[in-house]
C-alpha cells in the first residue's frame, strides 16, 4: 500500500526513488529546499546513465551495435521530451545547458536581422533569456525594448505592451515563470500579440517545467527552452523549436556536420550519457499520473505535483507572513506561482541566514539574485545580498516544511 501525505500525495514512495535524500548532515536528515537551483536526481536516471556507460558508449553514424544503440537512445530521449513539451521529436535539440543553447539560437537568428529591427525582453527574466538577445541586438544594431515589472505586484506590467511590441519586433523573449520570485507570467497573451505583429517568441521554461505541464502549442511559442537537471534529470539543456523556424535556422557550425534538424543545432559530440538519463526523468513525472497515453499521464502527474507542492508552499508562506522581521517577495494571492519562496530577514544577511540554516538545522536553502539580476536590482535586494530562496519539489514533505518553519523561528529568536 502507498504511504501518502496528509493530502493524498504518495510522497514516501516518491522519496524512495531519490537516493540523495538518504544523506545526513550534522547527524540529521538533510532537507533539500534548493530545487530551483537544481533538483535531486531520480534513481531511474542514475541507472540509465550508469547503464549507458557500462554497456559501451559510441559516437553516431557508426556501423556497429554501440553506435546504433546510442542513436536509438537519443531518439527515445527526443520522443520523451516531445511528449513533455508538446512538440515533435524532430523539433527537440540537446545542448550543454539552456544558456548555451540560447546563445547558439540567438546568434543563428541574428544572421537574418538588420539594423533598425527590434527585440523585446523582460525585467523579470533570468539573464539566460535576456543577455543572448542583448548580444544579438548589439551585434546587429537593433533596438531593445523592455516589458517592465511592477515592483509592488512582482508581475509583468502589460498595460503598454501594445507600444512595446511593434511591427519592427523580430522576437519577444519571455520567461514562463520567474526563478527569482515564482511568478507565472501570462506568456500566451504576450505571444498572441507578438504573433499578430510577425515576431517570434522564445520562452524560458526552465523554472516552469519542474512544476507544471508546459505545452508549447498552448503557449504559442516558437522556441521553448528548459534544463533536465531542474526536473530530476541530468545536466542537459533542451530546446523545442517549431519546425518552420528550425528549418530556416542557420546555426554556426563546422562544415561536415548535419544540415538537417534537429542535429544541425547540436554542434560537436553531445553528452550521450546525460541524454540517456532524460527519458527516465520524464517517466518519473508520468508515473505519478494516470491515463491511456503518455500525454495524459504527464498532465495528471503534473497535477499531482502541483497540488502537493502548492500545499507545502502555502504552509510555509502563511507562516512566514506572520513572522516579525521577515519580508516576503511574492505576487498577490490570486496570481499563480511556482512553489518558490523568496524572502529577506531583518538583522541578518541572506548568506549568513542560509549558512545557519545548513549548519544549525541541516536545511539547504540558497541566497543571491539567481541571475534574475534586473528584478533584484529594481527591488533593491542586491544591496543587502539578494534573496533567501526556498524551493519545493515533489520529494519534500510536510514534516520538512515544518522543520523549515521552526528553523526560521529559531534564527529569528537569536537576532
Amino acid at each position: 500500500m502507498e504511504k501518502k501525505g496528509s493530502h493524498g500525495f504518495p510522497v514516501r514512495d516518491v522519496r524512495e526513488q531519490f537516493p540523495a535524500l538518504r544523506r545526513r548532515y550534522h547527524h540529521r536528515p538533510a532537507v533539500y529546499f534548493d530545487g530551483p537551483g537544481g533538483s535531486q536526481v531520480v534513481q531511474g536516471t542514475i541507472d540509465a546513465i550508469a547503464g549507458y556507460l557500462a554497456g559501451g558508449g559510441a559516437n553516431l553514424h557508426g556501423q556497429f551495435p554501440t553506435s546504433h544503440e546510442t542513436e536509438e537512445m537519443i531518439s527515445g530521449a527526443r520522443s520523451a521530451m516531445a511528449e513533455l513539451l508538446g512538440a515533435k521529436p524532430s523539433e527537440i535539440a540537446f545542448g550543454p545547458n539552456m544558456t548555451t543553447l540560447n546563445f547558439s539560437i540567438s546568434r543563428a537568428l541574428a544572421r537574418d536581422w538588420r539594423q533598425g529591427d527590434e527585440l523585446v525582453v523582460t525585467e523579470i527574466d533570468h539573464r539566460a533569456n535576456v543577455d543572448p538577445w542583448l548580444a544579438a541586438a548589439e551585434d546587429r544594431g537593433m533596438k531593445v525594448r523592455w516589458i517592465r515589472v511592477d515592483p509592488e505586484r512582482l508581475t509583468l506590467d502589460l498595460d503598454d505592451i501594445e507600444a512595446v511590441i511593434t511591427e519592427r519586433t523580430r522576437l519577444v523573449a519571455v520567461g514562463l515563470a520567474s526563478n527569482g520570485v515564482g511568478t507565472i507570467n501570462d506568456v500566451a497573451r504576450i505571444a498572441g500579440l507578438a504573433k499578430s505583429r510577425g515576431a517570434l517568441v522564445a520562452v524560458d521554461a526552465v523554472h516552469a517545467v519542474p512544476h507544471f505541464y508546459v505545452d508549447r502549442g498552448l503557449l504559442n511559442g516558437d522556441i521553448v527552452l528548459c534544463s533536465a537537471y531542474k526536473f530530476f534529470g541530468p545536466h542537459v539543456g533542451v530546446a523545442a523549436i517549431r519546425e518552420e523556424v528550425f528549418e530556416t535556422l542557420r546555426p554556426y557550425k563546422v562544415l561536415p556536420s548535419p544540415k538537417y534538424i534537429p542535429d544541425k543545432l547540436e554542434t560537436g559530440t553531445q553528452n550521450h550519457e546525460g541524454i540517456a538519463g532524460i527519458k527516465p526523468a520524464v517517466e518519473f513525472i508520468a508515473g505519478l499520473g494516470s491515463g491511456s497515453t503518455p500525454r495524459e499521464k504527464l498532465i495528471s502527474g503534473y497535477a499531482a505535483i502541483e497540488a502537493h507542492e502548492n500545499y507545502l508552499a502555502e504552509m510555509i508562506r502563511s507562516n512566514l507572513a506572520g513572522m516579525p522581521g521577515v519580508r516576503l517577495y511574492q505576487a498577490p494571492t490570486h496570481v499563480k506561482k511556482t512553489p518558490t519562496i523568496s524572502f529577506q530577514v531583518e538583522g541578518i544577511t541572506p548568506r549568513q541566514f542560509c549558512s545557519r540554516m545548513a549548519e544549525e538545522y541541516s536545511i539547504f536553502v540558497a541566497d543571491g539574485d539567481f541571475y534574475a539580476s534586473t528584478l533584484a536590482d529594481k527591488l533593491g535586494v542586491n544591496q543587502s545580498g539578494g534573496w533567501i530562496r526556498a524551493g519545493l519539489a515533489p520529494y519534500n514533505t510536510e514534516e520538512e516544511a515544518g522543520r523549515f518553519i521552526e528553523a526560521v523561528k529559531g534564527i529569528l529568536a537569536t537576532l
